[in-house]
C-alpha cells in the first residue's frame, strides 16, 4: 500500500474478542474487501443456515457503515452464501460481527473452519436521507418497471415494462 494511500486510510476501530484469531486484513494492496474470518468451526449441511461469529467488533466513525459480503471462491467453489448479504453494520453498533452463512449446493455438506476467511468488510460513507412525501413521483425513462423490464439475460427477453406496470 503506498504512503499516500495509508495516510487516508479510514480509522476502524476493532475489538478483538477472541485473541487467536486475526483482524481483519486485506489480502492485495487494491482490495475493496478486508478479509474476516470464522471464530468457530461449522458444518452445513445442503441448503442449511446457521449464525456464525467472527470475534471482532468494530466501531465506525460518524457517516460510515460497513458491508459483509461474501467470498467470490466461497461462494463460486462451495455454494457458502451470506442470507442478507450485504450485511450492514450501522456506525452506532459496538456488538460482534455475526455472519448468516447458508450452504446453497444442493448436495454437498460444507465444512467452515475455525480462522478460515468466509467474508469480507466493504467500507462506505452513508448519506442521512430527507423523506419529503409528494402525491405523485416526476417522471423517468424507466418509470415502474423492475424486476428484469430492460432485459439483458436471454431468461428475461420476453419481459417488457408494460407487463411490471411500466410506462411503456
Amino acid at each position: 500500500m503506498s504512503s499516500q494511500r495509508a495516510e487516508a486510510a479510514l480509522k476502524v476501530l476493532v475489538q478483538r474478542l477472541d485473541s487467536e484469531l486475526p483482524l481483519p486484513r486485506y489480502a492485495l494492496p487494491d482490495d475493496a474487501g478486508a478479509d474476516i474470518v470464522a471464530a468457530r468451526d461449522l458444518l452445513l449441511a445442503p441448503g442449511d443456515r446457521a449464525v456464525l461469529p467472527t470475534g471482532i467488533a468494530i466501531a465506525l466513525p460518524e457517516g460510515y457503515a460497513a458491508f459483509v459480503h461474501p467470498r467470490s471462491g466461497l461462494a463460486a467453489r462451495a455454494g457458502l452464501g451470506l442470507v442478507n448479504a450485504p450485511g450492514t453494520i450501522d456506525a452506532g453498533y459496538r456488538g460482534e460481527i455475526m455472519l448468516i452463512v447458508i450452504n446453497h449446493d444442493s448436495s454437498q455438506p460444507l465444512q467452515l473452519t475455525r480462522g478460515e476467511r468466509v467474508a469480507q468488510l466493504v467500507f462506505q460513507r452513508v448519506e442521512r436521507a430527507a423523506f419529503v412525501e409528494v402525491a405523485e413521483l416526476p417522471p423517468s425513462a424507466r418509470g415502474t418497471g423492475g424486476q428484469g423490464s430492460t432485459g439483458g439475460a436471454a431468461v428475461l427477453q420476453p419481459a417488457r415494462p408494460a407487463d411490471y406496470g411500466g410506462d411503456k
